[in-house]
């Protein structure tokens, strides 16, 4: 594993898009996607450009399968995304010398992993506020498809949790203080403090430690800066 900034190169992600979110990147994968996955890519980025983290649909309850997860879903699934189970089967063939086949070993069956996006060679989850063990199901699924020659390159979408919580807070406390005295309650509508929840800082961990192989894959984490603060101010 190398890690790789290729996404700060403006022919590769244009910079107004890498304003607004923070990225960790291996092999490549930002350019890997553009050169490879063209279509993928544009969707990506495309998705990346319009998104606006609303605290409407994040400062509610909702599990690990909440609000923002099904909003970004709901994007890749109109531009022809799809859930799906990639399962691997691998079949041993022996030959001879003069290279004719002489016996076919019993296939070998693997059960995979849903992902929630699959599209042309590049698998993509959103993990916002689920428990931080899935991590470690989507990188090794992720680092098995490329080596088996099933996606080019992976994307992970999640938060960054620590600048986020910042974020939270102070707008939790300016909206209470704009209500009656009698209707104020100081405590967040769902968790930030806990940190075993999938977050940027979670998946760097385990990125780090080499776990992806030569896999090219791209970590991108919702910031301050995906908060759409034009539209809140004026709503």
């Amino acid at each position: 594993m190398f890690e790789t900034a290729t996404y700060d190169d403006p022919l590769v992600l244009d910079p107004a898009i890498r304003a607004r979110w923070a990225f960790l990147e291996t092999s490549s994968a930002a350019a890997v996607l553009r050169s490879v996955c063209p279509t993928e890519w544009a969707d990506i980025a495309s998705i990346l450009g319009s998104f606006h983290l609303d605290p409407s649909r994040w400062l509610v309850a909702g599990g690990n399968r909440g609000d923002i997860a099904k909003q970004i879903d709901g994007m890749f699934g109109e531009r022809g995304w799809r859930e799906t189970r990639v399962d691997l089967s691998t079949k041993g063939i022996l030959k001879n010398k003069a290279n004719e086949t002489v016996e076919e070993l019993a296939a070998v069956y693997q059960e995979g992993y849903l992902v929630d996006n699959f599209k042309g060679r590049v698998a993509l989850d959103v993990e916002w506020n689920a428990k931080d063990g899935n991590l470690d199901r989507d990188l090794s699924a992720y680092r098995a498809w490329h080596e088996a020659g099933v996606i080019s390159a992976a994307v992970l979408i999640t938060q960054d949790r620590v600048r986020l919580k910042e974020l939270a807070e102070r707008l939790w406390r300016e909206y209470q203080q704009a209500l009656p005295e009698a209707q104020r309650n100081r405590k967040l509508p769902i968790d930030l403090a806990t940190s075993t929840t999938t977050n940027l800082e979670k998946a760097a961990l385990r990125v780090r430690r080499g776990v992806m192989g030569t896999c090219p894959l791209l970590i991108v984490a919702a910031t301050p800066e995906t908060w759409n603060q034009q539209a809140y101010t004026a709503g």
